[in-house]
């Protein structure tokens, strides 16, 4: 990465971490630099009129106002390739929903970021193994109800494969290994429920709003899915 590039996404860095600080060490390992790099880094940018603030002690470090910086307007090729990758995959509950954000990134390129992005594809492969189980695809209809917090009727096969027909007041998704799962208010059992998405084989909006449950307090009712890392972090 060029100096250039480094200033660009220690400035992305700095509002994604916001309010929160980012000290010199931690920047230096992101971006593969020492601290002194940083440190001039940093200072380029305050001359430059980039609102960094610098805080001493030990929970020091460097934060940014993003309410007074531009938000990024484009992507480099490298990092439209990134995101392209990673929302290229068909499984999981937000794959239609990935599959549009990656086609906003790559129709909001310019021609020359475009060919230079197709370039650097050409030489990234990803392959499975012959005897790879491919995931069945997420109905949209589960993703739209997952999205938009509305009841669901699912066709759903356990894993004892018995089929069953239950409405579902979706409260949120969790991931576990490869799986995803549907976790919600099953009101055929009356009682909290988790549906791997991979076993649902139909699904229908009934039309109604989910009521409003608090996910934390739900979750406890399955101690296995405790671990909730930030999506975002």
């Amino acid at each position: 990465m060029n100096r250039t590039d480094r200033l660009y996404a220690m400035v992305e860095e700095l509002r994604a971490s916001a309010p929160a600080s980012r000290t010199a060490r931690e920047l230096a390992d992101v971006y593969e630099v020492s601290t002194r790099t940083i440190e001039r880094d940093i200072l380029a940018l305050q001359e430059a009129g980039v609102p960094i603030r610098g805080a001493a002690g030990r929970r020091g470090g460097y934060s940014i106002d993003p309410a007074r910086t531009l938000p990024p307007v484009n992507f480099t090729p490298a990092e439209s390739l990134a995101v392209a990758i990673a929302l290229a995959d068909n499984v999981g509950p937000f794959s239609g929903a990935g599959r549009a954000a990656r086609n906003k990134v790559l129709a909001a390129m310019s021609q020359d970021d475009l060919e230079a992005t197709r370039a650097m594809a050409e030489r990234v492969r990803r392959f499975s193994r012959p005897d790879t189980v491919e995931a069945p695809h997420v109905p949209l209809t589960v993703q739209r109800a997952i999205a938009e917090q509305l009841v669901v009727a699912i066709d759903y096969l356990d894993r004892n494969s018995v089929g069953t027909r239950r409405e579902v007041e979706p409260v949120g998704v969790v991931s576990l290994d490869e799986a995803w799962y549907l976790v919600g208010w099953c009101r055929l059992r009356e009682d909290a429920r988790s549906f791997r998405l991979d076993r649902v084989h139909g699904a229908a909006l009934t039309g109604e709003m989910a009521p409003v449950r608090d996910p934390e307090r739900f979750l406890e009712f399955m101690p296995w899915l405790v671990q909730r890392p930030d999506p975002l972090g």
